[in-house]
């Protein structure tokens, strides 16, 4: 018992976002949607820019707006914090 009570604390609880990622026009028509796995809104950040390659820095401080009001939802399984899905325009 005492096992399982220190594996479960080990265990970061991880969420799944589904973040909007606005980039104006001309670079993109629409900007795209991000779909992540990770234990808090900055890890969630950082797994988007960093995929980004940084290539939409300018607009950050939006992306982080929309990590901070995305829907996220708990996770019962741990998970390995990742980028599950992205779609960009």
């Amino acid at each position: 018992m005492m096992y399982m009570l220190k594996q479960m604390r080990s265990m970061a609880q991880k969420y799944f976002y589904v973040v909007d990622h606005f980039i104006p026009f001309p670079s993109s028509e629409y900007g795209g949607i991000w779909s992540v796995i990770a234990k808090d809104d900055n890890e969630c950040f950082d797994l988007i820019s960093t995929e980004d390659n940084n290539q939409y820095s300018i607009h950050y401080n939006k992306l982080r707006e929309n990590v901070i009001k995305a829907p996220k939802f708990a996770l019962v399984d741990d998970e390995e914090s990742r980028i599950v899905d992205s779609f960009t325009t």
